[in-house]
C-alpha cells in the first residue's frame, strides 16, 4: 500500500471515528440524562469521558495532520475555498469542544458522587448538562459540514 493510500484511508476512518463517537456520545448521554436514572446517568457520562480520551481526541489530532499532507500530497492550495471554510469550521467545533470536555468530567463527577452518596444530582448538573446538549449542536453541524467539503471538494 501506498503511503498516499494509508494517510488517505487513515483520514477517512479517523474523520468518521470523530463524527460518529461524538454522535454517539452525544446520544447516549443525552438519552441517560433523558431516563434520570442516576446509575444510566453515572454509566454514561464515565463512559462519555473515556470514548472521547480513546477516540475523539487522537482523531482530532490526526486530522488537521494527515489533511495537511494529503494537500501537500497531491499539491493542492492550502488556500483553496473549500479547505478556508474546512479550517474554519474545524476550528469552531474545536472552540465548542474544548468546555464540552470540562462539562462532561464535571457532569461525571457529579452523577458518581450522587450515585455513590445515594443523593440527587447537584443542582449544577442541569445548567452545566444544558449548555452541553447547547455546545453540542454547532460542533456537529460544522463537522457534518467539513465531512461534506472533504468529499465534495468544492
Amino acid at each position: 500500500m501506498s503511503a498516499y493510500a494509508l494517510v488517505k484511508t487513515l483520514h477517512i476512518l479517523s474523520a468518521t471515528l470523530l463524527f460518529g463517537t461524538g454522535l454517539g456520545s452525544a446520544f447516549y448521554l443525552w438519552r441517560a440524562d433523558q431516563s434520570r436514572d442516576l446509575a444510566a446517568i453515572a454509566f454514561a457520562a464515565r463512559n462519555v469521558v473515556i470514548a472521547d480520551w480513546l477516540f475523539t481526541l487522537p482523531a482530532i489530532v490526526f486530522q488537521p495532520i494527515s489533511g495537511l499532507w494529503l494537500a501537500w500530497y497531491l499539491d493542492i492550495s492550502l488556500a483553496e475555498p473549500w479547505l478556508l471554510w474546512t479550517y474554519g469550521l474545524y476550528v469552531l467545533a474545536g472552540i465548542c469542544w474544548l468546555p464540552v470536555v470540562w462539562l462532561q468530567i464535571r457532569l461525571r463527577d457529579m452523577a458518581a458522587t450522587a450515585l455513590a452518596q445515594g443523593e440527587a444530582l447537584d443542582p449544577r448538573y442541569r445548567r452545566y448538562m444544558s449548555i452541553w446538549f447547547t455546545l453540542g449542536w454547532p460542533a456537529f453541524t460544522a463537522l457534518l459540514v467539513v465531512f461534506y467539503l472533504m468529499v465534495a471538494k468544492s
